[in-house]
């Protein structure tokens, strides 16, 4: 690897980190892993030697490859690199750098554009589900440029529309693993849940806060944390992820009412840092909670009328719109949600080698 591996950096929806074709990765997960820490600079929670941004939201990586599915063109791998331990896990999925992966597909040659807009259909390797991307190609060439904005990224740029379909226990089986909508731990009522992404969705008033705080008032709040931690040890073995200490899942999204018009308001752990925004797949799962009769997302949400609901989940930044199309008995049927992606650099990138 002294020579450098090819890699595309790119901005996915609200995170950032390197696209990398599987086949110039290590075929040995070990080594692999050993070298996307090298390329990060973890551990180390300033990044200083790597890539990494200091923050798990530019500590990212996904790796593609062609698909041998006949519903999917490529296969995609989302990879978290811890920032201060030596952890590289795909315990969990990332809808945000899902983004880049339809543009970094088409601009690697493993699909090709399309008139003005291309459909890239994309296996989620982390939980064996399929996602479809819809990436502006005008003159058969992928555009970064346009007039689509999203909360937590400054300016504008093309938009990527992208549609999940089938996501419902895409890591814990089921999208209620304890088949409850309410379940109740440490005497807070909570919903388990995971349509794309494992959270614990509580109301922030039974943890002691208004849920309209601040990141960093939250991270510096000892002992919320301390109760977060403690509920989500407990709902990792019954959300059927095992223990959960050295991972990234369940994360766990504190709900309270939406405060600039949206439907509910959110302030989510991922799980030990608050995150800045919301993950997408992390919407997703708690717009899906607030839809749920009696669920402490549904005590405080607005919904909507009729079978298609438009949910903007407000974060610390701005906001996230979710669109849920339920069935014929009310549940979600897809899920649609809107983001953006911009390539930073096409080259090599060099990991530290002791």
């Amino acid at each position: 690897m002294s020579d450098g591996v090819r890699c595309m950096w790119m901005r996915g929806g609200t995170s950032k980190g390197g696209y990398f074709l599987d086949s110039d990765l290590p075929a040995d997960t070990a080594e692999r892993d050993a070298f996307l820490l090298g390329v990060m600079g973890s551990p180390d929670p300033r990044q200083i030697d790597g890539m990494g941004g200091a923050d798990p939201l530019t500590s990212k990586v996904a790796v593609v490859r062609p698909s041998e599915r006949d519903d999917a063109d490529v296969d995609y791998l989302f990879l978290q690199v811890f920032v201060d331990q030596a952890i590289v896990t795909d315990a969990q999925n990332c809808g945000n750098i899902l983004a880049g992966v339809g543009p970094f597909t088409i601009e690697r040659g493993l699909v090709s554009a399309s008139s003005d807009e291309t459909e890239v259909r994309i296996f989620m390797r982390n939980t064996g589900q399929i996602a479809r991307a819809r990436v502006a190609t005008p003159g058969c060439m992928v555009s970064y440029v346009g007039d689509a904005r999203i909360d937590g990224v400054p300016g504008s740029s093309a938009p990527v529309s992208i549609t999940f379909e089938d996501t419902a226990g895409s890591s814990c089986g089921a999208l209620l693993p304890t088949g409850n909508i309410v379940d109740t731990i440490n005497d807070v009522e909570v919903t388990l849940i995971d349509n794309g992404m494992p959270v614990v969705v509580i109301r922030a008033e039974d943890m002691g806060v208004a849920g309209t705080e601040s990141r960093e008032e939250l991270e510096a709040n000892d002992d919320l944390r301390a109760m977060l931690e403690s509920i989500r040890l407990k709902a990792g073995p019954m959300m059927n992820l095992g223990d959960v200490t050295q991972k990234s899942v369940p994360k766990l999204s504190m709900v309270s009412k939406a405060k600039s018009g949206g439907a509910l308001s959110t302030r989510t752990f991922i799980p030990h840092r608050c995150h800045a925004s919301i993950g997408v797949l992390g919407a997703v799962s708690v717009a899906t909670a607030a839809v749920l009769k009696s669920s402490p997302a549904e005590a405080v949400a607005e919904l909507p009328e009729g079978d298609r609901k438009i949910l903007s989940v407000e974060h610390p930044i701005g906001e996230m719109t979710v669109i849920l199309d339920l069935d014929h008995v009310g549940q979600v049927a897809s899920a649609a949600i809107l983001r953006t992606a911009r390539k930073l650099f096409d080259g090599f990138v060099f990991a530290h080698e002791n």
